[in-house]
């Protein structure tokens, strides 16, 4: 296999290092935490700058958790001008390499091909690095730290792990240097895709680090985490066969629409179905501008956290793949009802629309109490409600049910992410 060479830079404190910068402050000496003040103590800072953790606050911490005796600003969320830093500094990526030798991981971290770029520049994995880091930080004023793989995954363990303790903020490791340097590290969960869950079992067979996952039995491992073993076996060796050509090629066999929310309080029977179908309606036109039908439809209904008791989740099939809102959401109030314990309250909310197929290539067979006329119309007042929106606003035109007092598809709207947009 061709040695590759990759980076994974990931931008410290993004949307807090976004604040200062827009304040003229410094992120590193800044005490300064992204969180909404209209949200309770209990909210989830969503992020707080390098000055703050030296202190000793811990990252995605809740505000009431950070100790009184420091003094902080409280920016609100503004999710849209963190999107546009992120295009931004993607576009200072873009002066150095191809997007096609980029994969965008999320808003503030990127892994980037860079083995045929280096003879080009003339320059080592690091010096690229580091150029590309200096770029982004005088232009966009944004710092960045980076880690630097002979695969993707030691690239990402470089970021994670060993980048944070280098004078630089720019970490390296290859499959010899992984195995001398990081087998013996503790937690497991610092590792990627390692979390609680699987740590806790691999506790349970008296493993702790990496080189006891890499030196126990394969077999073993495969009984206790099946296919997943596979994974943890060449992680555990600082192997990863998988490619940035391989994902940019990956097609999935099966493409859905998911939607999801986090309510702000528990919701009765009544109002929870409510949510349901605000969600089910907003799917439905989002298929119907990608020109996707659904074949099916999942839910998942969370109940209060003060119960402590199993989540509801049921599928269900209209006659023929749709994307029309006047069968679907009877048929989502439908499984709602099926599936949840109306004695329970509310508080999370999960809807798929699974197996979509490309509404040009679809023949529907309708039924003989089907009016073709009539659901052509209604796909129409679909499309052009999905226009309204994009011209006006999402909030442009809505449904008598968005506006009950329990809804909230209004409030969502003006959200990016569950969050603020800013605008």
């Amino acid at each position: 296999m061709e040695n590759r060479m990759y980076l994974c830079i990931d931008l410290k404190s993004f949307y807090a290092s976004v604040e200062c910068v827009e304040r003229g402050l410094d992120p590193m000496t800044t005490n300064l935490i992204v969180a909404d003040p209209e949200r309770s103590e209990k909210t989830i800072c969503l992020a707080i700058t390098p000055a703050m953790k030296k202190l000793g606050v811990k990252n995605r911490c809740r505000v009431f958790e950070i100790p009184k005796n420091i003094d902080y600003i409280t920016a609100e969320p503004r999710m849209q001008k963190y999107i546009d830093y992120a295009a931004e500094i993607y576009a200072v990526y873009l002066t150095f390499v191809s997007k096609d030798d980029i994969f965008v991981y999320s808003i503030d971290e990127v892994f980037i091909d860079v083995t045929d770029y280096l003879r080009m520049y003339n320059m080592s994995a690091k010096q690229l690095a580091k150029k590309m880091m200096d770029e982004v930080l005088n232009k966009v004023g944004v710092r960045a730290t980076c880690g630097i793989g002979t695969n993707l995954y030691l690239a990402k363990i470089a970021l994670d792990i060993t980048a944070k303790h280098a004078e630089d903020f720019i970490g390296y490791l290859d499959e010899d240097l992984f195995v001398k340097t990081l087998w013996q590290h503790k937690p497991l969960t610092d590792f990627w895709r390692i979390g609680n869950g699987t740590a806790k079992r691999l506790s349970q067979m008296g493993i702790y680090t990496m080189e006891g996952i890499a030196k126990c039995n394969e077999d073993v491992l495969y009984n206790k985490f099946g296919i997943d073993a596979e994974l943890l076996i060449d992680h555990a060796w600082g192997i990863e066969p998988t490619t940035m050509r391989d994902i940019k090629e990956y097609k999935p066999k099966t493409t859905c629409l998911t939607s999801g929310q986090v309510l702000m309080r528990d919701y009765g029977f009544d109002e929870g179905e409510i949510i349901a179908k605000e969600m089910m309606d907003l799917l439905c036109l989002e298929m119907v501008e990608k020109g996707v039908l659904a074949k099916s439809v999942t839910l998942y209904v969370g109940y209060s956290n003060s119960l402590e008791v199993e989540p509801a989740g049921g599928s269900i099939a209209p006659d023929t793949p749709t994307n029309n809102d006047a069968v679907l959401l009877p048929l989502i109030s439908k499984l709602y009802k099926r599936i949840v314990n109306p004695e329970y309250p509310v508080r999370r909310m999960n809807i798929s629309c699974n197996n979509l197929v490309d509404e040009s290539k679809t023949y529907e067979q309708l039924s003989l109490f089907d009016e073709p006329a009539t659901a052509s119309k209604h796909n129409k007042i679909q499309k052009a409600m999905v226009d309204i929106k994009k011209q006006f606003g999402k909030n442009a035109v809505f449904k008598g049910m968005d506006l009950d007092k329990s809804a909230t598809t209004l409030e969502r709207n003006r959200q990016i992410g569950g969050h603020k947009s800013g605008e």
